[in-house]
């Protein structure tokens, strides 16, 4: 019987560049649906976070979080920051809120990386290599956000 399944996982962010391991959160879905072979699409749900499956081992954390630093910026110059120049959307009236984050580096990086990942499933376990995790980043670095990560399983049961 083919089954489709959909959960929402949510994930509370720290300062600055940060990965998460989401690999044991996905497993629980997996478990909680039913499904024993077919596949798990992940997708994070902001524009200034992105998924990636990798080895989530300590120094290459710290390699990666510089790495990207270095590659993109926080404080070039992007069009995007200059909030005076932009159009201010619907809910705000008049100004942007206060709390504006300046992060088009962020944008550029989920750009960059990409924001969904899928997994196949056989005999009802992810198919990841060794040492492979599903990755959660954050790229935008405002202390303790609630992040949305879209998590759907399909396949038969």
């Amino acid at each position: 019987q083919t089954s489709y399944h959909f959960e929402n996982l949510v994930v509370t962010t720290q300062v600055g560049i940060a990965l998460y391991d989401i690999t044991p959160q996905i497993e629980g879905v997996l478990e909680r649906s039913g499904v024993t072979n077919g596949a798990v699409n992940v997708i994070s749900r902001h524009t200034t976070t992105a998924l990636t499956i990798n080895e989530l081992e300590p120094r290459l954390v710290d390699d990666v979080r510089q790495f990207l630093a270095k590659l993109v910026p926080a404080d070039y110059p992007y069009l995007h920051n200059d909030l005076q120049y932009r159009e201010i959307p619907v809910p705000f009236v008049g100004k942007w809120p206060d709390d504006e984050p300046i992060n088009a580096h962020s944008h550029i990086l989920a750009m960059l990386m990409g924001q969904g990942e899928s997994v196949p499933v056989h005999e009802g376990k992810l198919v990841l290599g060794t040492y492979q995790s599903v990755i959660f980043l954050e790229l935008d670095g405002q202390p303790e956000r609630q992040r949305k990560i879209g998590v759907q399983v399909h396949g038969l049961k």
